[in-house]
């Protein structure tokens, strides 16, 4: 015999939804109180009205979120074995798996290579106006002339210090964060670096190496680029190609030229410009390649380690033992690797944000009423820039915080 027990305020709550008539883009979650959700709509417009500060960082034990949920890898998995039985033998017809490039992504590459040399040549100029602040003990940034005194320090010894932070200037480096990966010359050819090749293999930030594996030509990261597609014999990838030493000096060439193209633009396009020009011009770069990474990793393959920051770019994660984040002892060293996102590859270091630079600093018992955004946004925001209406939201523009005397008055 079953039990049904009902309560009088369920169906008020669905009684009163029906009069709210609300849009196909919101989720209606119900629990002990009524909250509504925002999600992102079916045809990809997503709202940015209702953005909230971001959650903090979880425990160090527990893994990245997959992006793509672990039965529809395990069946894709499926499907790819019963092909390859299937099929022992194919012509790999789709780029870029099948070592070719994906022409319209071409331009994208370029694209973003020289909107992040623009960025960076724009916070370089920015940070002499407006000052960077970091704490000496963890990783927390600020952006203004005196520290926030918001309690939120997790460095050594932080217990001792009540969790306050202790303030230095900062650099570029703190603002805007780029995890560096292994170099492949041979994308589809060899995919994944060994561990006793770490030493030989050159690292460079993960922005770069995805625009190179997506047809960006650098003199100093030379990369194989095929004519012709590679074959699939029983999933190993076999390419009847022959090399020649005159392409790769071709595509040296071509390199060169390339960038000595884009170092004279990123220099003529900040010369003469006002600290509101200046950061107008660094925060459309900052969107033109946030914009431009994502149509990236569309097609080409970007995996980090679920536990630590590590990334590397390309169709496979590589071999090296060097993952001492939670349970690398049970891995032997290895990275637990998984699909990666856009916030894995460009590390935007949420800060603070301060209403009036020439105020007083940020108080613990108000933090409730504070936003946040990018530090890059933040920097160029405070720099003159108009606040972009994806992070106004964010940011809390439209919230007042109350004075230290009213907060008990406050609900």
């Amino acid at each position: 015999m079953h039990r049904i027990y009902s309560s009088p305020s369920i169906f008020f709550h669905i009684e009163f939804l029906k009069k709210l008539q609300l849009s196909r883009t919101h989720l209606l979650l119900f629990s002990r109180t009524l909250t509504v959700e925002t999600i992102e709509a079916p045809d990809g417009d997503y709202d940015h009205m209702y953005a909230d500060i971001p959650k903090p960082a979880k425990s160090k034990s527990e893994r990245k979120p997959y992006q793509t949920p672990m039965k529809v890898l395990v069946q894709r998995a499926k499907q790819e074995r019963e092909a390859r039985k299937a099929q022992p033998c194919k012509l790999l017809e789709e780029p870029p798996e099948n070592g070719l490039l994906v022409p319209e992504l071409v331009d994208v590459a370029h694209q973003v290579y020289r909107a992040r040399e623009l960025m960076l040549v724009g916070l370089s100029k920015l940070v002499n106006f407006i000052p960077v602040l970091r704490c000496r003990h963890c990783f927390e940034v600020h952006i203004g002339q005196v520290g926030h005194e918001i309690r939120t320090c997790t460095g050594p010894k932080s217990g001792l210090r009540n969790a306050t932070h202790l303030w230095r200037k900062g650099r570029i480096h703190d603002v805007i964060y780029f995890p560096k990966c292994f170099h492949l010359y041979d994308r589809v050819g060899k995919p994944r670096i060994l561990h006793n090749e770490s030493r030989k293999v050159k690292q460079l930030p993960a922005v770069v190496e995805l625009c190179i594996q997506a047809g960006l030509n650098l003199e100093k990261h030379p990369t194989k680029r095929r004519t012709r597609p590679v074959y699939s014999i029983e999933g190993r990838i076999v390419d009847f190609e022959v090399e020649t030493n005159t392409k790769i000096e071709t595509i040296n060439l071509v390199a060169s030229e390339d960038t000595e193209n884009d170092s004279s633009l990123d220099l003529s396009l900040t010369k003469g410009l006002t600290t509101r020009e200046l950061s107008i011009l660094t925060l459309d770069s900052w969107f033109e390649m946030t914009s431009g990474v994502k149509k990236i990793m569309e097609r080409y393959k970007v995996h980090t380690c679920g536990y630590c920051p590590e990334v590397q770019v390309g169709p496979k994660g590589h071999k090296v033992r060097d993952c001492r984040a939670s349970k690398h002892q049970s891995r032997n060293g290895m990275h637990a690797w998984q699909e990666a996102t856009v916030l894995d590859l460009v590390g935007p270091n949420y800060v603070w944000h301060v209403a009036d630079l020439s105020g007083p600093p940020l108080l613990n018992d108000l933090k409730r009423y504070y936003g946040k955004a990018p530090a890059v946004v933040e920097l160029c925001v405070q720099a003159g820039a108009p606040v972009p209406s994806e992070y106004r939201s964010m940011m809390r523009l439209d919230v007042v915080p109350p004075c230290p005397d009213e907060l008990d008055l406050v609900t």
